[in-house]
């Protein structure tokens, strides 16, 4: 009896779990955002500490995404870019660019900083850039999925070419 009535219970992939997970970045660049914007309306008091906690949720917002299922678009525009060759390429260089630089800023803040609230700021550079590098991983997929070109030439190789 009970493998019967499992066998009609809707089944839940894993990947779609994940897709479900990846939109808790929502929520969490909604904290980043009102960290970031609260020393604005407080006379700019506390800001280190706020922009701290600012990268620090938006750094979990960032690797959140990149939980996303890459055989998915977002919209219109990501399609265009990961489909072109050359746009895709540029696209991961920036992202690297943006993954890279503030985990090295931060790593060098953190060495160098000569008070409690920049070292905290410079690890909060650190979580900002790990998120990146997530998100970089998952553009790299993407690419890999959506790339017109590669998705061209693997439709006219024969069935013994796509098995080697």
């Amino acid at each position: 009896m009970t493998g019967a009535a499992s066998s009609h219970a809707p089944r839940v992939e894993v990947r779609q779990v994940f897709q479900w997970l990846s939109y808790l970045q929502y929520p969490a660049l909604l904290v980043a955002f009102g960290y970031a914007a609260r020393p604005l309306f407080n006379g700019m008091d506390g800001m280190l500490d706020a922009y701290n906690s600012a990268l620090l949720y938006a750094g979990v917002g960032v690797g959140m995404s990149s939980l996303q299922d890459p055989a998915r678009t977002q919209n219109r525009m990501s399609r265009k870019v990961w489909e072109d060759p050359r746009k895709g390429r540029w696209m991961l260089w920036l992202l690297s660019v943006q993954a890279l630089l503030p985990i090295v800023l931060g790593l060098l803040g953190a060495a160098l900083a000569d008070s409690a609230a920049l070292s905290q700021m410079s690890l909060g550079l650190v979580a900002f850039g790990l998120g990146m590098i997530g998100l970089l991983k998952t553009a790299i997929e993407m690419r890999e999925h959506h790339r017109l070109d590669r998705r061209a030439s693997a439709r006219y190789r024969t069935a013994a070419e796509a098995e080697a």
